[in-house]
C-alpha cells in the first residue's frame, strides 16, 4: 500500500530548515520526498500534516528493558551503589514480569518519540532464550524496532574491583565470597542458541552481546563474544570507563586502560559499541576511532550517577560515531531521548568556555538520530528521512506550545521538545502513535499490571534489599576512596 504524508514540514539530515514536503511511502520505505502538492496515484492514502514538522524517529543507543520498573526508585547512587543494589532493585524478575517490564520502556519510548533502541537484557546470574525473547516480543508487540544484547559477566561485582572484599570486615566478606557468576561458557552457549534460533524480522529486531563491563568478565569471555559475534555478524556493547572507579581499576587489573586492554584482545571493532567512555584518555579515543566504534553518550544517566563528563566533542571530531542514550530506569528514571539530546547539548556547555567547542543543535540531533542507528548497525534503514530508508516519522504538533512562537524549527527540536508535542508516530508505514496515545494500549490497565508487579516485586526481593544494604557502607567508603585516586583524566566539573 502506498500512502502520502502531505502538508508537513520535514526536518532530516540535510533538510535542517524544515521546509514543507511531502512523504511518499511504499510499504514500510520512503519511496520519494516530493514537493508540496506534486500529483500521486489516485489510490494512494493521504495523511494530512498540516502544522506537522516531521522528524525521523529518534534512536536511543543505549537502555536497559529489564529495569523499567525500577522508574523512580533510588537516589544519591553511584554507580558502584547502583551495581551492588542490582540483586534487589533489578532482581525476582520472571519471563512475565521482563516482558511487563520491557513493553512499559518501549511503551514510552515511542510515545515520546523514540522508534528503535539499543536494549542491554540483564539477567541475574546468566542470561537465558526465553527472557531475551521476551523482552524482543515486547518490542515487537508494541512496533518498535530494538537490538536486543543479554547484559552478561562471569565475575560478580565484589570480585571485580581488586581490594573491595579484602576490605570488609569477615561477616561481609564470607557473603560476597559467596556470590557467584554462572561460567562464562554457559552464557555463551545461551548466547550461541538464542542467535541461531532468532525468529523476529531482522529489520525490526536483531540479537547482540552485551558483555557488561571489561573488568567483569574473563577475557576469556571477551574473546568468546567477540568470536561469536564474528561469526554471525552481530554488535557487542559494552559499558567502559562508566565511572572512576573503573578507569583507576584498568591499570591495576591489566596493567593499561580499559580501553587499551580491549583492544589488545580485538573486541573493538565497527561492530562495537562503548556505553558512556566517560573516563577515556586521548590515547582511547583514537583506538576507538581508528576501530570505528561507536559511543552510546547517556549524559542524563551520567550526571544522576555522578559519573562525570563524556567529551562528546572530543570524540565526534576524532571520527566516533556518537549516539545517544537514555540508560535505564535505575539510573535516568525516564526514556526521554529529546531529554537526552538536550542534555547532550547542554553537558558540552559547561566543559568550556568556547562556543566553537560545544555541541551545536545540528550534532546533537545527528546524534539521536543517524548516530544512533549506526551504533545499531542499522545505518542504512533508520535514522533520516530519505528515499530507500525505513518510514519510521514522528510528527511534531506545531500548535504545541513548544512552537510558539515558531523560530528556528531545529531549535526547538533539540532545545524546546520535550515529548509532549509528539502528535503522531509511525514506524515502517505502521502507525503507533495517534493524537500523543499509543495505540491499542489501556494505560490503566497496564499501570494496574505494573503497580501490581512491583509490589509483588518488593516481596520477593525483601531478602536481597536486606543484602545489599549490609553492603552498602562498606561498598561506598572503599569506592569513594578508589574514585579520590589520581588519574590523568578528570572528568567531573569543579575537580
Amino acid at each position: 500500500m502506498k500512502q502520502l504524508i502531505h502538508g508537513g514540514r520535514l526536518l532530516t539530515a540535510g533538510r535542517l530548515d524544515g521546509t514543507p514536503a511531502d512523504l511518499l511511502i511504499d510499504g514500510d520505505t520512503i519511496a520519494a520526498v516530493l514537493r508540496p502538492g506534486e500529483s500521486v496515484a489516485a489510490d494512494t492514502k493521504r495523511i494530512d500534516a498540516t502544522n506537522r514538522l516531521l522528524i525521523p524517529g529518534m534512536v536511543n543507543a543505549h537502555t536497559h528493558a529489564t529495569v523499567a520498573l525500577c522508574k523512580g526508585l533510588v537516589d544519591r547512587w553511584s554507580l558502584e551503589l547502583l551495581l551492588n543494589g542490582y540483586p534487589w532493585s533489578a532482581g525476582g524478575r520472571t519471563v512475565e514480569t521482563k516482558y511487563l517490564s520491557a513493553k512499559i520502556g518501549a511503551i514510552e519510548m515511542v510515545r515520546k518519540g523514540c522508534t528503535a533502541c539499543y536494549d542491554l537484557v540483564a539477567e541475574i546470574p546468566t542470561p537465558s532464550v526465553e527472557g531475551v525473547k521476551a523482552v524482543a516480543q515486547a518490542y515487537s508487540d508494541v512496533g518498535m524496532r530494538a537490538v536486543v544484547a543479554p547484559m552478561m559477566a562471569d565475575t560478580t561485582f565484589y570480585r571485580a574491583i581488586p581490594g573491595l572484599i579484602e576490605s570488609m570486615p569477615p561477616g561481609l566478606r564470607e557473603k560476597a565470597e559467596a556470590v557467584r557468576a554462572a561460567p562464562y561458557d554457559v552464557s555463551l552457549a545461551t548466547c550461541r542458541t538464542l542467535i541461531e534460533n532468532w525468529s523476529f524480522e531482522h529489520d525490526r529486531l536483531r540479537p547482540a552481546l552485551g558483555p557488561t563491563i571489561p573488568h567483569h568478565c574473563s577475557d576469556a569471555f571477551i574473546v568468546g563474544c567477540r568470536d561469536l559475534a564474528k561469526a554471525h555478524g552481530i554488535g557487542v556493547h559494552m559499558h567502559v570507563a562508566e565511572s572512576k572507579v573503573q578507569a583507576v581499576v584498568g591499570p591495576r587489573k591489566f596493567g593499561t586502560t580499559l580501553v587499551g586492554h580491549l583492544r589488545k584482545l580485538g573486541l573493538i571493532a565497527p561492530n562495537f559499541t562503548a556505553a558512556h567512555a566517560i573516563w577515556i584518555d586521548d590515547d582511547d579515543v583514537a583506538r576507538l576511532a581508528d576501530a570505528g566504534a561507536s559511543v552510546a553518550h547517556n549524559p542524563g544517566s551520567n550526571m544522576k550517577l555522578g559519573s562525570g563528563l563524556a567529551a562528546a566533542r572530543k570524540m565526534r571530531d576524532r571520527g566516533i560515531t556518537i549516539g545517544i542514550g537514555t540508560d535505564g530506569c535505575q539510573s535516568s528514571d525516564n526514556q526521554n531521548v529529546f531529554e537526552a539530546m538536550r542534555m547532550a547539548a547542554f553537558v558540552s556547555r559547561v566543559q568550556g568556555p568556547d562556543p566553537r567547542q560545544w555541541l551545536s543543535a545540528e550534532e546533537a540531533f545527528e546524534a539521536a538520530t543517524k548516530g544512533g542507528a549506526r551504533a545499531l548497525g542499522m545505518e542504512n534503514l533508520i535514522g533520516q528521512l530519505a528515499p530507500g530508508f525505513k518510514a519510521d516519522v514522528v510528527f511534531l504538533d506545531l500548535t504545541s506550545i513548544n512552537y510558539v512562537p515558531l523560530n528556528e524549527p531545529l531549535y526547538h527540536v533539540v532545545f524546546v521538545e520535550d515529548g509532549t508535542g509528539v502528535d503522531r508516530v509511525m514506524v515502517g508505514g505502521r502507525m503507533l502513535v495517534d493524537e500523543g496515545k499509543v495505540l491499542g494500549v489501556d494505560m490503566i490497565k497496564l499501570a494496574a499490571e505494573a503497580n501490581g508487579a512491583t509490589k509483588h516485586l518488593a516481596k520477593v526481593n525483601a531478602a536481597a534489599r536486606e543484602f545489599v544494604r549490609a553492603f552498602e557502607p562498606v561498598v561506598l567508603d572503599y569506592c569513594v576512596g578508589l574514585a579520590r585516586e589520581p588519574y590523568h583524566v578528570r572528568q567531573w566539573c569543579g575537580h
